[in-house]
């Protein structure tokens, strides 16, 4: 008898809406919600799906990626959507160090090992999520959760743990190393930086919310030096309104009524007793005269 031929996948007559190509668009499940144009200066374009020849077709591919995911951005989240669509279907298990091993090898972190798996949890692209995931992967590893394939980019991550030169260096040995694409402009490390080059800005927002220097970390002389900068700039905008305001009213500064400018002195030196009460707390000195008309 002769053979049949399998069916190729995509050969059935095309149907409404989909492209020159004979392959129909993305449903709105897997496009994702912002639009690509926003990422467009940032992003590496996508992998597309490969055929593997050890890969089953009646079981979906049990992909793995791993990471610290602290701070979880954008970046993390595309290099798991490419992870996840690396195949036509795709189990995709995503497993996190915890605190410990963690804070070890690579530093301390912002979030908690809950609030990093928690993070993973809400993120559509992960079907699970491994807690406790070991800082190198082995066959064990591998055997245990039936991981077919393990995701990450191709650049060599170096073992802290002394275990070899690359985190990665097994996997790719045996050939299961699937690889993804960095997303350009956005990591943990550049997010911590912008925070702390806005370091001082940061403090006197939440200083001015109502948060004491403690809950923010800051020394006493630090606290009051920020206040200091506070009324400062307070002062500089009110002048600045004065004199936008005279002007929108086509009058100089001169016109403005005695009584007005006792306010305004009146104002100042009240400020300026509140900058040298702050100074000589702080044991700063500070020569400041007062004097009445």
């Amino acid at each position: 008898m002769a053979r049949v031929p399998r069916k190729r996948q995509g050969g059935n007559p095309k149907e409404e809406g989909d492209d020159a190509t004979g392959v129909p668009p993305e449903s709105a499940e897997e496009s994702p919600a912002t639009p690509e144009s926003h990422y467009e200066q940032f992003s590496s374009p996508a992998l597309a799906a490969e055929p593997e020849k050890d890969v089953r077709e009646d079981r979906p591919v049990r992909v793995y990626a791993d990471g610290i995911y602290d701070l979880f951005h954008f970046g993390h989240a595309r290099a798991l959507e490419q992870a996840k669509k690396s195949f036509p279907n795709t189990y995709l298990l995503v497993g996190c160090c915890n605190d410990e091993i963690t804070h070890m090898y690579k530093g301390k972190t912002v979030m908690t090992e809950s609030e990093r798996y928690e993070s993973l949890r809400h993120c559509k692209w992960v079907d699970e999520v491994i807690p406790d995931a070991p800082w190198v992967i082995t066959q064990e590893f591998l055997d245990k959760h039936k991981i077919d394939f393990v995701a990450h980019d191709a650049l060599p991550y170096a073992d802290a743990s002394g275990a070899g030169k690359d985190v990665y260096e097994f996997v790719k040995s045996v050939g299961k190393f699937k690889e993804t694409k960095r997303t350009d402009g956005i990591s943990t490390s550049d997010i911590i930086m912008r925070i702390l080059k806005d370091y001082n800005e940061y403090v006197k927002r939440n200083l001015a919310r109502g948060n004491t220097r403690k809950d923010l970390g800051v020394s006493y002389v630090k606290e009051k030096q920020l206040r200091v900068n506070m009324e400062l700039t307070k002062l500089r905008e009110k002048v600045r309104h004065s004199k936008k305001s005279c002007k929108q009213q086509q009058r100089p500064l001169g016109s403005i009524t005695r009584s007005g400018w006792r306010m305004q002195i009146a104002g100042l030196q009240d400020f300026l007793r509140s900058l040298r009460k702050d100074v000589i707390s702080c044991k700063l000195p500070l020569k400041t005269e007062f004097r009445r008309d």
